[in-house]
C-alpha cells in the first residue's frame, strides 16, 4: 500500500510538472526575465543547405521556392542528394546547369543526411550564415530576410523559424496534432524569450557558420544536436515566428506516428550519447532540456506507473482517479476507431493523439535500445500540391 501510494503520488506530480508545471514556470519567467532582442536587417553571405532523398515529386517546386526568396546579401543554394534512386539527381543537375546560384552535391550511396551536411559545410567555410531546410516544406518569400535579421545581435548563434501546417479538410488527426503543435510552439517561444529554445525546426533554421560542430554520423536529430552545441558555446538559439515555412499535415495518424517514433528514438539517442546536454555545469539550459525533452520522452513510464499503482489503492478519491483514467483511454480507443472510418470528433481528438504520441515514445525507446532505428530515413508519401 505504501509503495503504491508513493508511486502514485510521485508519478502524478511528475506528470503535472511535465505538461502543466513546466509551461507555467516558463510563462512566469518569460514575463519577469525576458531577454531583450531587437531585429535589424543583416546583410551577409548566406548558404542554403538542403538534403534530399527520392524527392522527385517535390524537388522542382522547392528549388523554385528557394530561388524566389528575398535577400539582399550574397546567396547560394547547396542541394545534396543522399543516394536517391529516382529522378532527384537529374533534377539537381539540371537546375545546377540553369542557375549559377545552385550547386548540386550528389552521393551515389546512402550515407545519411548528417554526412551530406558535413560534406557540404566542409566546402563552404567562407559563408557567414548557414540556412537549413528540407525539401517538402514551402518557405515564405521573406522568411530568409526575417530569420537573418536576428543575427544583428552578436549573442544569437542560431534561429529557428515557425512551421505552419495546413490541411485540405479537417481530419481527426489534423486537429489533434494541430493542438499539440500549438502547445509545443508556445513552449519554444517562451524558452526563446528567456534565453534559448531547445533545438530547432529542421525545416527552417539558420546558424552562424563559425559555430557549427559536425554531429556524429550516427546522430538522428541533427536539428537538435547542432543548436544545442551552439548553446554550449554560450550563444542563444531563438524562435522567430515571422520566418515561416508551410507543410501539409499528415493525412493519417500512421504518418505522424512513424515520424514521431523516429524523433523520439533520436531524443533517447541524445540523452545517452550526449549526456552533457543534461549537465547544468556544461549546458546553460540543462533544466529546460531535462523538462522539455528528457522528462516528456519518458512520460510513458509515469503514465503506466500512475495507472497500475492506482489499481492497488483504495478509497473514494483513488476510485475517481482510476475511472477518469479508464474513461480517457476509452475515448482514445474510440478516436482510433473513428479515424479508421474517416470520421472525426473534437472531443476524441486530444486523448487519441496524446496516447498515440506516448505509444510512439515507447516504440522510440524500444527502437533505440534494440538499435533498430536507422540513421537514414524512409521516404514517406507526402507530396505538396
Amino acid at each position: 500500500m505504501e509503495i503504491s501510494l508513493y508511486l502514485f503520488i510521485t508519478s502524478f506530480i511528475i506528470l503535472i510538472y511535465i505538461y502543466f508545471g513546466y509551461p507555467f514556470i516558463l510563462l512566469v519567467l518569460s514575463k519577469l526575465k525576458s531577454s531583450s532582442h531587437n531585429k535589424k536587417e543583416f546583410i551577409s553571405s548566406v548558404a542554403i543547405v538542403m538534403v534530399a532523398y527520392n524527392e522527385e515529386m517535390n524537388l522542382k517546386r522547392k528549388l523554385d521556392n528557394l530561388l524566389e526568396l528575398e535577400y539582399a546579401g550574397s546567396l547560394k543554394i547547396f542541394a545534396g542528394s543522399d543516394g536517391s534512386t529516382d529522378a532527384t539527381n537529374e533534377i539537381l543537375k539540371d537546375y545546377e546547369e540553369k542557375f549559377s546560384s545552385i550547386s548540386a552535391i550528389i552521393s551515389e550511396k546512402r550515407v545519411g543526411k548528417v554526412n551530406i551536411i558535413a560534406k557540404i559545410l566542409d566546402d563552404i567555410k567562407d559563408f557567414d550564415i548557414i540556412f537549413f531546410c528540407d525539401v517538402r516544406q514551402i518557405i515564405k518569400k521573406d522568411a530568409l530576410k526575417e530569420i537573418t535579421a536576428n543575427f544583428h545581435n552578436k549573442q544569437v548563434g542560431a534561429v529557428s523559424g515557425e512551421l505552419i501546417f495546413y490541411k485540405d479538410e479537417k481530419t481527426l488527426t489534423a486537429e489533434g496534432v494541430g493542438f499539440y503543435w500549438k502547445y509545443e510552439k508556445a513552449i519554444r517561444k517562451m524558452e526563446s524569450d528567456i534565453f534559448s529554445m531547445i533545438g530547432a525546426t529542421g525545416a527552417i533554421y539558420a546558424i552562424r557558420r563559425e559555430l557549427f560542430i559536425s554531429p556524429s554520423p550516427t546522430i538522428i536529430l541533427d536539428d537538435v544536436f547542432i543548436p544545442m552545441k551552439i548553446v554550449e558555446q554560450g550563444y542563444r538559439v531563438l524562435f522567430d515566428n515571422k520566418a515561416v515555412a508551410y507543410d501539409k499535415v499528415a493525412v493519417s495518424i500512421n504518418q505522424e506516428f512513424t515520424r514521431k517514433v523516429r524523433t523520439l528514438a533520436g531524443n533517447f539517442q541524445l540523452f545517452f550519447k550526449d549526456p552533457e546536454f543534461l549537465n547544468p555545469f556544461k549546458n546553460k539550459i540543462a533544466l529546460q532540456f531535462v523538462s522539455h525533452k528528457f522528462l516528456r520522452a519518458f512520460a510513458f513510464v509515469f503514465i503506466i506507473t500512475l495507472f497500475f499503482s492506482n489499481l492497488f489503492l483504495k478509497g473514494y478519491v483513488f476510485s475517481i482517479f482510476i475511472y477518469i483514467q479508464v474513461a480517457f483511454y476509452l475515448l482514445a480507443i474510440s478516436g482510433f476507431v473513428l479515424e479508421k472510418t474517416g470520421k472525426r470528433n473534437k472531443i476524441l481528438s486530444f486523448p487519441y493523439v496524446f496516447c498515440s504520441l506516448n505509444i510512439a515514445s515507447i516504440m522510440g525507446f524500444a527502437y533505440f535500445i534494440s538499435g533498430k532505428q536507422r540513421v537514414v530515413w524512409k521516404k514517406t508519401e507526402r507530396v505538396l500540391k
